[in-house]
């Protein structure tokens, strides 16, 4: 499921502009590496995908072409399509998949909600801790993400934003992938102190978060009221820096579960092409992998996987040819799930 609104989505969508071919879905091109990876069939099963309506997919039909506008992406988001998705995905975890493991693939992160609120009531929310290896943290609502563009608008003369939007104003605040942790938070679905988001770009720096405007005050607050509740987050500076450190906070970790989410703009323009998301350089895919290491040492007699995603894989730019090489995405997103649902 892929609502995104932005421009450059919406144009490759309108002129079938995407460069890679092959998979139109992500969960195919994954597959695909797991089995070139030999994991033993008996070890996993493929219960497929959740239906899509053509508007809403990574490569829509030429036949709609005229509901791929900004209008009705923003109509989506904004009635609560994404959750919608997400309470789908809830469904079908619940009455396929557990007791199993799920390991759900797709596009929107926030379907990670869906899944998550499954393995809350399967498990108890008390027993689950939830990991999101990101390069957002995605705990933004709509109405203060908008109120921090507008004063990008009134204080940066060279700001991207246009004044003349009428799509910054009056959004509500609908669960999506920019703020579905902030809606988990405030549901009590998981405890703050449960909650870990690595390798974020987006952390306001310290000159933001000197800022008096109350419009970039609550933008600010939104990132420090996190960790003021007990919630631990590790920038994508500390990935590079100090990767011991992330081993020692997961060791904080005392829930007998841990549910793992992986956005894989955590490598854009860097380990990997074939996201949503470029607007922050990403890692390379050696830190990347220690990531998952670290990930998988959490593991033990006392503490579980009790499921995994990967999302924000953009099928139009996964698995293409570019000047660099063939983009690595799929192959990458396998080889994470190979590592950290099969320790292998």
């Amino acid at each position: 499921m892929d609502c995104d609104e932005k421009y450059d989505s919406i144009q490759e969508k309108l002129h079938m502009l995407w460069i890679a071919e092959g998979f139109d879905d992500p969960l195919d091109g994954v597959i695909d590496h797991l089995v070139r990876f030999e994991i033993p069939e008996n070890l996993w099963k493929n219960l497929g995908s959740l239906p899509v309506p053509s508007w809403l997919a990574p490569k829509p039909g030429p036949e709609d072409r005229s509901r791929i506008n900004t209008k009705n992406f923003i109509s989506f988001i904004d009635s609560n399509g994404c959750k919608n998705f997400a309470d789908e995905t809830d469904h079908f975890v619940t009455d396929r998949i557990l007791p199993h493991i799920p390991c759900m693939i797709g596009i929107d992160h926030s379907l990670t909600g869906g899944v998550y609120s499954a393995l809350c009531r399967h498990y108890g929310k008390e027993n689950l801790s939830l990991i999101i290896i990101d390069s957002h943290t995605d705990a933004v609502p709509m109405s203060v993400l908008s109120g921090a563009i507008q004063y990008d608008m009134d204080t940066n003369p060279d700001s991207v934003h246009d004044a003349n939007d009428p799509f910054l104003y009056n959004r509500p605040d609908s669960y999506n992938a920019s703020s579905f942790i902030h809606t988990l938070i405030k549901e009590k679905q998981v405890a703050a102190k449960n909650l870990y988001i690595v390798g974020v770009s987006d952390y306001p720096d310290k000159k933001s978060l000197r800022i008096k405007d109350p419009r970039i005050k609550k933008y600010t607050n939104a990132y420090v009221g996190l960790k003021r509740k007990g919630a631990t987050i590790i920038t994508k500076k500390d990935c590079k820096l100090t990767p011991r450190k992330i081993t020692g906070l997961f060791k904080k970790i005392s829930t007998p579960y841990v549910y793992v989410s992986i956005d894989m703009d955590i490598g854009a323009g860097n380990a990997l092409e074939g996201v949503r998301f470029r607007n922050w350089k990403g890692l390379k895919e050696t830190n990347i992998c220690k990531l998952a290491d670290a990930v998988t040492k959490i593991f033990s007699s006392s503490v579980h996987l009790a499921g995994m995603d990967i999302c924000e894989i953009d099928p139009r730019r996964a698995g293409a040819v570019y000047p660099s090489g063939r983009d690595q995405t799929y192959k990458i997103a396998a080889n994470l799930i190979k590592k950290i649902g099969f320790n292998l």
